[in-house]
């Protein structure tokens, strides 16, 4: 039988609204080919000349032929983004980040996603253990990339192991397919103490440095570890000392790889640099920032972008005369907490400090939130609960607003972690909350007490 694609939306002025296509309305095929999902969907509806087949609520079909540009969409969304069902990972990881969380959150967050398709559509990593031969040249043919692997070691014995799957070694394999096919992908290993360092960290550079430049990028990340760890795999935290070989480690095959093909392709994440009291990397060695997403470079492109913003309003008069004129309304003393993780804190406070130097009368005080909620070694602010934020603020001159990093909310929502809302949180603890975006820019205007505009969503 074959899938119904109910049609959820018909963007207005489109291909579909003029040819009377409307929600509700069954995509069937295009150019006689059946669709099984969203990829299907997107190369067939590309062609110049379709063929779109539509069923209607009441059951008749309408054959449509559409002439249009090529790449041209006809303006029709589903309700499922995938036209198809999400595949559930079916490993069981020693360093599940899902399995550490407490019982009695929201059913979306015990998911496990291990679906090719989101790694194109979202970004997501992949083991390759969920993928059939099926997908695979689906992938080749479609020309689809790039794709993001969740690799942690090419030692097939020790991959079965960290990933509980008999399959997970034999995977591998499809990297050398996707190779072969010229598809770019990207890397992620996650470290995980006394499993996949050492030896077998530099086993696994050298290994995937071959696969360069289809292999774009590759980043290392410590574990994750939350105080909800009973029964599972005995896991130890990474040391300063620990931190210190894992980068001497990197920053040897960045050289390596840095010669042979001009990229620095493995990268440390931002973490194992604090962890080891080091600086972090200057711009340049992390290749155009592929790996934000895994935190690598997060901290050195937030401080780039705030002091660029920062020079921007020292050589430009009205605007600086604005924000000191806004700051005569306030009474001349204006204040912003800013709450956010112990990883990012230090960082922040030496960029408010910066600011503060800069605008007289202007106060921002800087707050690392403990995580009680998953334990303190869970130090990122995208992991930090309102609950948490409220028990730690409530008693603190908080001044005009606080200002928190936009990743504390759901995408696209006005809801923390816990499902607590912003609202919610605004009224425990009497102040106005301002969500400041992943920028330097959006960092200095929260600074400045700055909303961002309505149209903004929260990312």
């Amino acid at each position: 039988m074959s899938k119904q694609h109910v049609i959820y939306k018909v963007q207005p002025d489109s291909i579909a609204a003029e040819m009377e296509i409307e929600a509700g309305d069954i995509l069937v095929s295009i150019n006689g080919k059946e669709i099984e999902d969203v990829f299907d969907y997107h190369f067939y509806v590309n062609d110049t000349f379709l063929d779109v087949v539509i069923r209607k609520a009441d059951g008749e079909e309408w054959e449509l032929e559409i002439e249009k540009e090529f790449d041209e969409d006809l303006g029709i969304e589903f309700e499922n983004g995938l036209m198809d069902d999400y595949k559930s990972c079916t490993n069981k990881c020693m360093f599940c980040f899902i399995d550490q969380m407490p019982p009695g959150m929201r059913e979306t967050l015990y998911f496990k996603d291990d679906d090719s398709r989101l790694s194109f559509l979202q970004g997501n990593y992949i083991t390759l253990t969920n993928m059939k031969d099926k997908d695979l040249e689906r992938i080749i043919q479609y020309k689809l990339a790039p794709i993001n692997i969740s690799v942690h070691t090419t030692n097939p014995e020790l991959r079965c192991k960290m990933l509980h799957n008999r399959f997970a070694g034999e995977a591998l394999k499809k990297i050398d397919r996707l190779y072969e096919a010229g598809i770019q992908m990207n890397g992620q290993i996650v470290l995980c103490k006394g499993e996949n360092d050492g030896e077998e960290l530099e086993r696994t550079l050298s290994d995937l440095s071959k696969y360069l430049p289809y292999m774009e990028s590759l980043s290392v990340v410590p574990v994750g570890l939350t105080k909800y760890r009973d029964g599972l795999y005995p896991l130890e935290p990474f040391t300063r000392e620990d931190a210190i070989e894992v980068i001497r480690t990197i920053e040897k095959w960045q050289n390596i790889c840095m010669e042979e093909h001009d990229m620095h392709f493995v990268q440390a994440s931002d973490e194992w640099y604090l962890l080891a009291g080091l600086p972090l990397p200057e711009e340049e060695r992390y290749d155009g920032y592929i790996q934000l997403e895994n935190g690598v470079g997060m901290l050195r492109l937030l401080i780039t972008e705030f002091q660029d913003a920062l020079e921007e309003y020292r050589q430009d008069a009205e605007m600086k005369a604005e924000a000191m004129e806004y700051l005569e309304e306030c009474g001349g003393h204006h204040k912003v907490t800013i709450a956010t993780g112990r990883l990012a804190a230090p960082f922040i406070k030496k960029l408010a400090d910066d600011f503060m130097a800069e605008f007289p009368g202007y106060e921002v005080e800087v707050v690392d939130i403990r995580n009680d909620f998953f334990g303190e070694r869970i130090t990122v602010s995208g992991l930090i609960t309102a609950q948490d934020m409220v028990a730690q603020l409530k008693d603190k001159e908080l001044g005009n607003a606080v200002a928190i990093p936009c990743n504390m909310l759901r995408m696209g929502e006005s809801v923390f972690l816990d499902d607590m809302t912003v609202e919610e949180v605004e009224n425990a603890l009497q102040v106005s909350l301002l969500i400041v975006k992943s920028s330097g820019q959006a960092l200095l205007e929260g600074m400045l007490g700055c909303e961002l505009e309505e149209e903004e969503e929260y990312e």
